[in-house]
């Protein structure tokens, strides 16, 4: 067995996406923690050519996964395309590996740089592969309870315009960013539609349609950001039943601000409001 140690870059990300771009069959990727998945995760996502990916992991870090709703959504969008599968493993998972088709690779990490130790043995590979796929239908499927991306955005440019589609999807990438900042996606979308004056009714409507939250969700999130002087609303009449409430937005400086900076302002007022 040749087992060759190159140092292919200064983190796991940079040896993943080298790893990633010079495959094109399938691929086992194990033991990923946190920022590994995420990595693995998003240079999938970026790549126009893929590789067929099966990811197994510890179950804690996929609810960590399904807790991150714009990382959630985008590993939606690759278990449609069918480019990804995740399964929670059962056994004790020891390492970071990747078996591709003729290699196994092990990932190991250091305070400054990312190294990976390869093989190329047709033995060890066939028996690392066939070890690994045992695991594999022994791990658990895992249901990230999350719309994919793409159709997340599509559908509400359909809804509200194109406008208010590339609004949110500007805010809400540095959302999951900022913990215990006390705005999520549900948040953030009631915020941009204050932002274009949309109806509560037709915002949470579409949310629940598309599988963000429900309905009480967006109603419970809405009282409690007016609560916090976030957002204001304006009661609409209509032609039959309980006037319809517009959204609009509470405070000067969210009013001011541009759809890159609304999450990060809106944490800070929520940071400063009243317990």
């Amino acid at each position: 067995m040749t087992i060759n140690s190159n140092q292919m870059g200064t983190s796991v990300g940079e040896n993943l996406r080298t790893i990633l771009v010079e495959e094109s069959g399938e691929i086992i990727a194990v033991g990923f923690d946190r920022d590994s998945t995420r990595e693995f995760v998003e240079i999938l996502a970026e790549s126009d050519e893929p590789p067929k990916a099966r990811l197994l992991v510890e179950e804690d870090v996929l609810k960590w996964v399904r807790d991150d709703f714009v990382l959630a959504s985008t590993a939606a969008d690759l278990l449609e395309a069918d480019t990804l599968e995740i399964r929670a493993a059962t056994d004790q998972l020891d390492g970071a590996l990747v078996v591709t088709e003729e290699t196994v690779i092990s990932l190991l990490t250091s305070d400054e740089h990312s190294a990976a130790l390869v093989t190329d043995d047709e033995e060890f590979v066939a028996a690392a592969r066939k070890h690994w796929n045992d695991l594999w239908e022994s791990g658990e499927e895992f249901d990230l309870r999350t719309p994919a991306y793409t159709r997340v955005l599509e559908s509400l440019g359909e809804k509200f315009g194109s406008g208010m589609e590339t609004d949110f999807r500007t805010a809400l990438e540095p959302v999951e960013s900022m913990e215990n900042g006390g705005l999520d996606e549900v948040g953030l979308s009631l915020l941009v539609a204050a932002k274009h004056e949309q109806l509560l009714y037709d915002i949470s409507r579409w949310g629940e349609d598309a599988g963000v939250a429900s309905k009480a969700t967006f109603s419970r999130t809405k009282t409690h950001l007016e609560e916090q002087g976030l957002l204001e609303t304006e009661k609409v009449p209509i032609e039959v039943g309980r006037p319809r409430l517009r959204l609009l937005l509470g405070d000067e400086r969210l009013r001011e601000a541009d759809a890159e900076e609304l999450a990060s302002v809106a944490h800070e007022l929520l940071a400063t409001a009243p317990a």
